[in-house]
């Protein structure tokens, strides 16, 4: 990765975080402005510039490896909800909603990785 890839990434990446933030102040509806808030910047950055560099294959590669992150990001979701009502602080609830992305995002590859490697002992 070179300068110019960490510079495109950091505009692309930066001005779809800033469009959701912005559509969702500008939205009477606070509903829709939750669905930008969760907009998957990070991803849809990543697949367009492997995609550019390397071709289509290997943009769905990081397609494919982003599906564990986007599930991991609802159990994040669903946590922070969770920790809300219990504890009413939003920076505990945060801290807790990554701890919970993470380790259910690395569960999730874990438990690929062991399916595949128990099908090739087979």
């Amino acid at each position: 990765m070179d300068g110019r890839d960490l510079f495109f990434r950091f505009l692309f990446g930066g001005s779809a975080v800033v469009l959701s933030y912005v559509t969702a102040k500008l939205l009477p509806w606070k509903v829709i402005g939750g669905i930008f808030a969760a907009f998957p910047a990070v991803m849809v950055v990543a697949v367009m510039m492997v995609g550019m560099k390397y071709g289509s294959k290997e943009a769905a590669k990081t397609a494919q490896g982003s599906v564990y992150g986007m599930i991991g990001c609802l159990i994040c979701v669903l946590m922070v909800l969770f920790s809300l009502q219990l504890t009413h602080n939003w920076w505990v609830s945060f801290i807790f909603g990554l701890i919970a992305w993470f380790a259910s995002s690395s569960f999730l590859v874990y438990m690929r990785d062991h399916k595949n490697i128990s099908k090739s002992e087979q």
